[in-house]
Parts: C-alpha cells; sequence; structure tokens
C-alpha cells in the first residue's frame, strides 16, 4: 500500500494512508493526496474547495470537483462518524482545510485510501443519520459538487441508520431464495436441494483491490474471474451446490464471509487469492495452500495473514467489534475434526494443482487467516500465484492457464468431499 504523507498542525509524520483514514485520532487531518506526478493527477477529478454549513440540527457538506464522481455514504459509531468512499480525487485545498467544521461536522480529514479509492471521514459532534448524498452536474458556470446533508438524530435513531447504511455499502448476509439457485451473495442454494454446499470466497472486492501489479492488473479482479470459472466448473458436473461470497466488485467483510459459509451450512469453503512482495523483499512465484493455524508456518505466512486480516479495516469497518460467530469460533477452534479436514483437502489440492501449475516451493502453509474460522466448516485460502512475479502474472491472467488449474481445483474438490463422505459414515 502506498505511504501518503500526513500533515498535522504541529508536526509531520508518516502512516498508512487506509490506516490513518481508518483511526479514531480526534483531531482532524488534511492528507496530502497528490499523486508525485502531475501528469498523472490529470487523470484523476480533482476536489477544489470545500464548504459545511448548518447547525447543530442539520448540516451540509458540499465539495467542489472539476467533474462528476460516484460517492457511497455510511455512518460508523464509537466516535460518531461519517465515512464517505469516492474514487481517487486529487485534494486540491489549503493547508490547514478540516481542522475545524461546523453544525454536526466537528472536523473532517480527508485523503487516498489506496490506488483508485479516496475518503472523506467527518468526525460528528454526536449522533447523526445522512439524509442525502449526491453529486450536481456543472451548471451556469459553477463546478460539480459533492453534497453530503446531515441531520442529528438520537443514539437508537443512529444505529437503525448505521444498520441501513451497512446494508446499503454491504452485501447482507445471504438468505434462501428458491428463485436463485448458486448465484453468490445474492442468494443461496436451495433449502430442497440435499446436494453438499461449496462457498467460493473471491478475496477483496470494491474499495478493496488487494494486491496490484506493476502493469495494473487488480488481486480483486483475477481471483474473481477465477473464482466464477471455478463455479461454473463444479456446478457443470451437478454433483455440488456453489454459493460466492461475491459475484461482482462488491467488498464483503470478513466475518460476513464466514457467515455465508455457516449459515449456507458449507461442506467446504475455499477463498482465492493472489499475492505479491515489494522489491526491496526479493521475488517469489508459484502458488501457495493456506489452512487455520494458531501460530503461522513461517514469517511470510504470519505477515500474509496479518495484511489479510486487515482487509476490513478498508471499508472503515472496526475490527475490534467481530460479529458473535467469528467470536464463538475463536473458542471453537479446539475442534479439531475441522482442522483435519482442512489439511486433508489442502494437501489433495496442492497435489491435484502441482499437476498443471507452478507451485511454490513450500506450498502448504498455515497461519491465523479469519476468513478461515469457520470452526464447522473445512476452510482453505488458495494463493494462485505472485502479481509481482511476471510469469506468475502471465499465467493469472491467462485463459487457458485459468482453465486447467480451474480444472485441478474441481478435481480435488470431488476427491475430497467422496472421501469425506466415507469417513462421517464410518466414525463412531
Amino acid at each position: 500500500m502506498n505511504l501518503r504523507k500526513i500533515r498535522t498542525f504541529g508536526a509531520a509524520f508518516w502512516v498508512c494512508a487506509a490506516a490513518f483514514l481508518c483511526s479514531m485520532i480526534p483531531a482532524a487531518h488534511a492528507v496530502e493526496s497528490r499523486p508525485a506526478q502531475p501528469a498523472v493527477a490529470e487523470a484523476f477529478p480533482v476536489a477544489s474547495d470545500v464548504r459545511v454549513a448548518g447547525d447543530s440540527k442539520q448540516t451540509r457538506f458540499i465539495l467542489d470537483l472539476d467533474r462528476k464522481i460516484d460517492v457511497r455514504a455510511f455512518v460508523l459509531g464509537d466516535p460518531y462518524r461519517v465515512v464517505l468512499d469516492i474514487p481517487q480525487v486529487t485534494f486540491d485545498l489549503p493547508a490547514g482545510t478540516g481542522a475545524s467544521g461546523r453544525g454536526l461536522i466537528r472536523a473532517f480529514r480527508y485523503g487516498l485510501v489506496m490506488p483508485g479509492g479516496s475518503r472523506v471521514v467527518f468526525d460528528l459532534t454526536g449522533p447523526a443519520k445522512v439524509e442525502k448524498a449526491y453529486v450536481m452536474d456543472a451548471a451556469n458556470g459553477q463546478p460539480s459538487r459533492l453534497v453530503v446533508e446531515l441531520a442529528a438524530v438520537d443514539r437508537a435513531a443512529f444505529k437503525a441508520a448505521q444498520a441501513a447504511g451497512e446494508k446499503i455499502q454491504l452485501r447482507p448476509t445471504i438468505v434462501a431464495d428458491s428463485s436463485s439457485e448458486t448465484t453468490g451473495a445474492t442468494g443461496s442454494a436451495r433449502a430442497n436441494d440435499a446436494r453438499p454446499v461449496i462457498v467460493i470466497d473471491a478475496g477483496h472486492g470494491g474499495v478493496d483491490n488487494g494486491t496490484q501489479a506493476a502493469s495494473g492488473e487488480a488481486e480483486k479482479t483475477i481471483v474473481l474471474d477465477f473464482a466464477k470459472a471455478l463455479r461454473d466448473r463444479i456446478e457443470k458436473g451437478g454433483k455440488f451446490r456453489v454459493v460466492m461470497t461475491r459475484d461482482d466488485d462488491t467488498f464483503i467483510p470478513l466475518g460476513e464471509r464466514v457467515k455465508i459459509a455457516r449459515s449456507n451450512m458449507a461442506a467446504l469453503f475455499v477463498s482465492i487469492h493472489a499475492d505479491a512482495l515489494p522489491k526491496r523483499e526479493g521475488d517469489a512465484q508459484g502458488a501457495t495452500i493456506y489452512t487455520l493455524s494458531d501460530k503461522a508456518s513461517d514469517a511470510e505466512a504470519e505477515k500474509l495473514a496479518e495484511a489479510e486480516n486487515k482487509a476490513d479495516a478498508i471499508a472503515g469497518i472496526n475490527l475490534t467489534e467481530e460479529p458473535a460467530e467469528v467470536a464463538d469460533i475463536l473458542i471453537d477452534l479446539t475442534q479439531r475434526e475441522t482442522r483435519t479436514f482442512s489439511n486433508r483437502f489442502a494437501k489433495m489440492l496442492a497435489n491435484e494443482m502441482k499437476t498443471v501449475a507452478r507451485m511454490h516451493k513450500h506450498p502448504l502453509k498455515s497461519a491465523g487467516f479469519k476468513v478461515l474460522k469457520a470452526h464447522d466448516v473445512p476452510s482453505v485460502l488458495v494463493e494462485l500465484g505472485y502479481v509481482s512475479n511476471k510469469d506468475d502474472l502471465q499465467h493469472l491472467v491467462s485463459e487457458n492457464w485459468r482453465s486447467r488449474t480451474v480444472g485441478s481445483v474441481a478435481q480435488a474438490v470431488d476427491a475430497f468431499l467422496g472421501k469425506r463422505v466415507v469417513s462421517a459414515g464410518t466414525s463412531k
């Protein structure tokens, strides 16, 4: 993730832009988000002015832009905040902008959260809801304007607005829908279908791009293409039902992915990712299969799990308030059978994949990935390769490589579930 210079009043320090924007520091900060090269900056919308008007009952925030953009707004509590997710913007605003606000907005901060995405965060004086968030066309000599209208509410109403905002911003937990057999997070497997359920999880999505190749390919797109192809291949066999945690460019929090697996009583959970290494850390290549472990198998696995576990911070989710399912799972991890099944599937998958794809020199690893913590669902996380490696990247974007590798994963799924049925049937 790129480091951006964060200008505070009295001191200057470097932090990760995404971590900064999700922090709860009480003072407002203006983030210098201009790209280093002016030629690159021209490709992004420019924010040239900002105004805050209103009082403690109603407040309006206006940001002048040189073109229209999309905006998504939601609220966060403890402390009270409003978050605006927008495409990458060059903030050409005076120094000190955001140090103080007006009305319901005590202060605000802004900046680049990741390549392609910017964020504005309001620190509120009390509970409030977003009544409107929209962008106006340029007209009558006036620029395009992003407008956010806030209204004061009591704490109970704020909680209701927060819940409603999360449903708009994020995909809700899937529910049974007989009209949708296996269509991603918008539907679930049919209740009258007794076939085993396989949940395929395409990592990242939405504002969270995941890793990114130097040539621009984003992990979230690579893994979604692979996940869809795997879904199609498994469904074609007719033996299993498939549920996707996401089937489009949508952000799904880690706890929600775990819920999807558990609520569908999945027989198997497969999370698809693609790794990257900074140049200073050398080069690595090949696919790696991870299972859950309290202790990471090596430093690289530990670092990767830490990075993946922070994915929720991209969307402003408070990681200290994990869903009850995850909290319960931390206790229930003593159930060794699920880990045994997960490890068994990982070995079978590695054996199948090595026949068609390049594998990492240590293809089987383990670490504390939150997305694998469904205590009653065998789960693995597959890193298909390294987008930072030229040869791996060439494979990752190749339809021929994808087709062959998808076939190997589907074969491992078929072999694993067959063996598990036999094992379950003979156990006492």
